[in-house]
């Protein structure tokens, strides 16, 4: 079964049975920022219900319960689901990796690298993204080191999807504006973000390191 001429680049690449998008590139953006934006306010309106959540960890929250469920749902769907671009029921999560491999056809192609780290991420770091939610609400003593860890694994991940994409010709977008849309913009947020945040974890965790030493020092 041939299908239906696919709008990826490489025009070559082979999608037997590839069926269009169903839902628009507007609807698809517009639910998927609705909903982030419905998740963030949910996490920032109960936080702010405890007085020793601090504005900062507030916001920590927001963005480590959105990252956790978009490992958990979109990546993880998209994992788990090897033929998405022959569905017919336009099926949100479907039309929403057929609309950004657009911007990087590895995703439809199913590239052993990029379904590799997409499926690390679901599994690993999706959990881990919701433990640190709820690590920085209860006060938790591993909160730093948690968050630490997760935005190494997000900056790993992220450095081999940029690279591979490199190193094999960075030739799998429709065009520029996907490009940039959709393989950059799309992704940024992935690398400015933890790597604030691990900075943040760094400075707090030697922090606290040279507290205890002293504390040490004090006591003998």
């Amino acid at each position: 079964m041939e299908g239906q001429p696919h709008p990826y680049a490489p025009r070559d690449l082979k999608l037997p049975g590839y069926v269009p998008n169903f839902l628009t590139q507007s609807t698809i953006v517009g639910v998927y920022l609705l909903t982030s934006l419905l998740v963030v306010s949910l996490i920032w309106i109960l936080s702010g219900r405890s007085r020793k959540i601090t504005k900062m960890n507030r916001l920590l929250m927001c963005w480590w319960a959105f990252t956790g469920l978009t490992h958990l749902i979109l990546e993880g769907y998209f994992a788990f689901s090897p033929e998405f671009y022959k569905d017919k029921t336009a099926h949100y999560l479907a039309e929403v990796w057929k609309e950004y491999s657009k911007g990087d056809s590895r995703y439809a192609a199913r590239d052993a690298a990029t379904v590799t780290v997409e499926g690390l991420t679901a599994v690993l770091e999706g959990p881990a993204s919701l433990l640190a939610v709820y690590a920085i609400a209860s006060g938790k003593s591993y909160s730093y080191i948690l968050q630490f860890a997760v935005c190494l694994g997000q900056l790993y991940g992220t450095a081999v999807y940029f690279l591979t994409a490199y190193l094999e010709g960075d030739h799998f977008a429709t065009s520029p504006y996907h490009y940039y849309v959709y393989y950059i913009g799309a992704n940024a947020s992935w690398v400015v973000i933890p790597s604030l945040i691990a900075m943040r974890c760094w400075k707090k965790i030697c922090s606290a390191v040279q507290v205890h030493g002293q504390k040490r020092t004090k006591t003998r």
